[in-house]
């Protein structure tokens, strides 16, 4: 049975700005580094196998971040980068809205081909590691979309919001993808004593 645990990438300042991000390649700020590091702490006694990450920026420095005391070995799979969202990259929720308030953005990759290569991934995944528990680094539309594609997508709220640093567990069982439980955050809840100090040039 292959295990992996999704994490959602650390906060950027365009989290906090609420562009949309997409393809672009932004970079973790300081409370994203802090939400990495206490990731870490959160897999110090998973006994995980790997370490995967998309091959944006955001994601791979929190992967390297959680990967500094573990390491595991290190993958990036560029099947897992975050969707491109076209012409709406860049741009804050207001501004989306008033441009295009249906959400559908010109030039945006399709959900269709967003799920091929999030499957094309999570075969990879499961054809390196298939008794094992991996760690896998991504982002928000992905794994909003991964969730729709699991056997037990019900139950996932689509409306819910996934927690930069928040993590799930999906499990693969006689070749059927399942979700078992989703944005686990607890391990988040009192960062102010993490030292980024070590990490501010990642």
């Amino acid at each position: 049975m292959t295990k992996i645990y999704i994490v959602r990438h650390g906060e950027t300042d365009w989290n906090c700005e609420g562009r949309l991000q997409g393809g672009t390649n932004t970079s973790l700020n300081q409370r994203g580094k802090q939400q990495a590091m206490a990731c870490r702490s959160y897999f110090e006694n998973k006994a995980c196998n790997a370490m995967y990450t998309s091959s944006l920026d955001r994601a791979s420095q929190t992967a390297a971040i959680i990967n500094e005391t573990l390491q595991l070995p290190f993958y990036t799979l560029k099947e897992f980068a975050e969707r491109t969202f076209g012409v709406a990259e860049g741009m804050t929720y207001e501004e989306r809205i008033k441009n295009y308030p249906d959400k559908i953005y010109p030039n945006q990759e399709s959900i269709e081909d967003l799920k091929q290569r999030i499957s094309k991934g999570l075969q990879t995944i499961q054809h390196q590691y298939p008794e094992g528990k991996v760690i896998l680094v991504t982002h928000g539309a992905v794994i909003h979309t991964l969730f729709t594609m699991v056997k037990n997508s019900s139950i996932y709220p689509q409306s819910d919001l996934l927690s930069n640093g928040g993590v799930s567990l999906i499990y693969n069982k006689d070749g059927i993808w399942w979700l078992d439980n989703y944005n686990e955050i607890q391990h988040l809840k009192d960062m102010s004593k993490i030292d980024i100090s070590f990490f501010v040039n990642l």
